[in-house]
């Protein structure tokens, strides 16, 4: 029995940091068992913020430096994470960040040099999970479904409150996911408007009024009504959602509470028939006012497993999509993103040492 010491890294859509999780998986049984040793939160301060938020409007030159200049941060932000805990990983596993998620167009970018990250963390590395299934014609997303398939098979759906919600199940004999609606990202953009980093516990949401004709225009976009493969980026948000907030011209509490409601409802209805066991996660899952309306609304006990899952579960599966793809072994699945067959994706980057894999 093999067992595999990843680093798993993701860098999130809602930006509040890049989560490392450093994670031991093994086979054995024909099953996958899984440990998350150590996890922590690099939170970006206001420059890396400005910076990653602007790399999709910068010049082809900046870009470029951006993709460089995060992949190297990253490599220091593992290095010491490494040296601080005494830990010697087989693999790291990096996510990236999305700047362009156009799969339409055969487009998906995530940033994050893996020949730089690499280099300084002195540790093989696999990026760049994305661009293989968008080329054969799929959504390039969600990637996540072939994890919660063989890690968590003990959950009838795998709920993902984090800068987009998403959902993973298997039906008939098939796993499907889908975006359902983005979260964090709306909610976390108009907290900043209060000069706060996100709404603590959905504070400010619950203390605002209800806007029915609000909810009603944002429930009506044409996204939740079409059928098959589908994902979000921040391109749609910036287009769909951002100008009804704005012309709404409502108080920012009152935005929080009716967006806070809308992903309540576009939630419910996805998991309106489910089986009681649903597996939680993400940022969102902290949103206790979000939480209580999702419950509410569904009908169902959610699931919220410790405080290690909740926080790094997207973490441990990149650091597993990095683990299939060393093995050769499908990581994204034709039934999930559309595309023309399942793939094995990642690109490979050797730290020129003697690798333990």
């Amino acid at each position: 029995m093999k067992k595999y010491r990843v680093i798993g890294l993701m860098s999130g859509t809602s930006m509040d940091g890049l989560d490392i999780a450093y994670c031991e998986f093994s086979f054995s049984g024909n099953k996958w068992k899984f440990r998350i040793v150590k996890g922590t939160t690099i939170a970006y301060n206001t420059r890396i913020c400005k910076r990653l938020a602007g790399a999709g409007k910068a010049p082809a030159l900046e870009l470029a430096l951006t993709h460089s200049w995060f992949g190297s941060w990253m490599g220091k932000q593992v290095q010491s994470f490494v040296q601080k805990h005494g830990l010697k990983p087989d693999l790291i596993s990096s996510h990236g960040h999305t700047v362009f998620h156009q799969p339409q167009k055969g487009l998906t970018l995530q940033i994050g040099c893996g020949a730089s990250l690499s280099a300084i963390s002195g540790t093989d590395t696999v990026c760049d999970f994305r661009t293989t299934d968008v080329a054969l014609g799929g959504q390039g997303a969600p990637l996540v479904p072939i994890g919660d398939e063989l890690l968590f098979p003990e959950y009838d759906y795998c709920l993902n409150l984090g800068g987009f919600a998403n959902v993973s199940f298997s039906k008939k004999g098939k796993r499907l996911a889908f975006d359902i609606c983005p979260a964090n990202i709306v909610l976390n953009h108009l907290s900043e408007s209060l000069h706060l980093p996100y709404d603590k516990d959905g504070c400010i949401a619950r203390s605002g009024k209800l806007n029915r004709p609000l909810l009603n225009k944002l429930n009506r976009a044409a996204y939740y009504s079409s059928t098959g493969p589908k994902s979000l980026g921040r391109e749609w948000v910036n287009q769909h959602v951002i100008p009804l907030l704005e012309r709404s011209k409502l108080p920012t509490a009152d935005q929080l509470r009716t967006y806070t409601e809308h992903i309540a409802e576009q939630i419910s209805k996805k998991l309106g028939s489910a089986p009681p066991h649903v597996l939680a996660t993400g940022g969102g899952v902290y949103n206790l006012f979000l939480m209580e309306r999702i419950a509410a609304l569904s009908g169902i006990s959610i699931r919220q497993p410790d405080d290690k899952l909740i926080r790094f579960r997207e973490a441990l599966i990149f650091a597993f999509l990095g683990v299939l793809r060393i093995r050769n072994e499908t990581n994204s699945l034709k039934s999930v993103t559309g595309a023309s067959r399942d793939s094995v994706g990642g690109c490979l980057y050797s730290a020129g040492t003697q690798s333990a894999l």
